[in-house]
This record gives structure tokens, C-alpha cells and sequence, in this order.
């Protein structure tokens, strides 16, 4: 489902699938994909669950079938490290980008991206340094305050904690909107989050029940 938000005067859709839609751009904003996560803890003797990149590969895909979309720009962290360069890994991305050849594709370096490297060139990934300046927005990984442009950024992995009358709760992923600095939660489904608090000159926005609703 979409929410849709209005941000320095331009209107931005927020995604019950733990991404953003620009539709002036034609635009997705995805942050924290982590590719290849499981892959590299299983490199490392780690017993993790199997499909991680294929589910996400999937869930991408589903975005793509309903939006109109020229661009999909990855705010930091395509892949997670170098055990992400697993065959399986890079074999399902090689087959999702084949079907996928007409889109533009943008990596905006993240600090996993420094260790993992840069994604293979078969890929066709333009790789940029932070920030990336956009309309009224700077498109970073890590969340430092621009100068000039509202920054959209990733790396935190926001997740927001509701508590109900008793001791019932429920984390969920987030999208914090801030006044100059707001953050998307992780796409990735193997990436875990870090709790994040609401505050006046904030705005909070939970994912459940495959759709994204406003904290009051």
C-alpha cells in the first residue's frame, strides 16, 4: 500500500515494501538491500536462513510491475560484505538485472559497499559518492544534516516500537521524517533494525499489515 507524504514540496510515496517512490522522477529510493547478507554469514559457518536475496529480488520486482519507474537509486549497502559475492548471489542479481536491462540503476556508497566492493560491472550499476543532489534532496547512506537539501538517507535501519494498554508491543520497521534530515527503514529482510523514538520536529510512519500508517 501507499502513503503518500509531502516533503520540501514534493510529494513522495511511502512504501508498505520498505521503500519510497518519487513521482515527479519516476523514481524508486531503496536503502540497506544488504544482497548476499545470509550468503556472506554462511561463508562465515554461520547457520542463517537460505532465498534472502531471491525474496528481495521478488519483492523488488512486485514494485516494479505496479510503478512507473526509470530509476531505482540504492541509498548505501548493495551488498553486504565479501562473502556476498557467493555464485548464488551474483547469479540471481545477473538474472534479475537481465530482465531488467531498460532501467537505470544508482549506488550511492555505503559503508558495507566499502567492504564488499562495488557491485560487478556486468550489473550496470553507476556508483556515486554521498550525497547526491536531487530536486530539494540530498540522497546519502549515512544520516548527516546537508547544508542545503533535506537529506533522505539510510544506514540506521529505523524501527519503531508501539505498545499497547498492557504489556503487549509490536517493532516495526519505520520511516522517521524529519526537518532537514529523514530516514527509510531497510529493505533488505535479513537486516535487523535500531529502535528509534518519536519527537516533535518528527514524523513516524510504521509498516504493518502490508501497509505504512502515521504514528499519532
Amino acid at each position: 500500500m501507499v502513503c503518500s507524504v509531502t516533503l520540501e514540496g514534493e510529494e513522495l510515496w511511502l512504501l508498505a515494501e520498505k521503500a519510497v517512490y518519487w513521482p515527479a522522477r519516476r523514481c524508486l529510493l531503496i536503502a540497506d538491500a544488504h544482497f548476499g547478507k545470509a550468503s556472506a554469514y554462511r561463508s562465515l559457518g554461520q547457520p542463517v536462513p537460505q532465498g534472502t536475496t531471491t525474496e528481495n529480488l521478488q519483492r523488488l520486482d512486485r514494485l516494479l510491475s505496479a510503478l512507473p519507474c526509470a530509476q531505482v537509486i540504492f541509498l548505501g549497502d548493495f551488498l553486504h560484505g565479501p562473502g556476498s559475492h557467493a555464485s548464488g548471489t551474483l547469479n540471481a542479481l545477473r538474472a534479475w538485472r537481465e530482465r531488467n536491462r531498460e532501467l537505470a540503476l544508482t549506488l550511492i556508497r555505503g559503508n558495507h559497499d566499502k567492504r564488499a566492493g562495488d557491485p560487478p560491472a556486468e550489473l550496470g550499476v553507476e556508483v556515486v559518492a554521498e550525497p547526491l543532489l536531487m530536486g530539494p534532496f540530498a540522497l546519502q547512506h549515512e544520516p548527516d544534516a546537508h547544508a542545503s537539501h533535506h537529506v533522505l538517507a539510510g544506514h540506521v535501519h529505523p524501527v519503531y516500537r508501539l505498545r499497547g494498554k498492557g504489556r503487549q508491543s509490536l517493532r516495526l520497521p519505520c520511516f522517521q521524517l524529519g526537518l532537514r534530515v529523514s530516514l527509510l527503514p531497510a529493505f533488505g529482510a535479513f537486516t535487523g533494525g535500531y529502535a528509534v523514538e518519536q519527537k516533535d520536529d518528527q514524523r513516524i510512519y510504521v509498516i504493518g499489515d502490508e501497509d505504512v500508517w502515521p504514528v499519532q
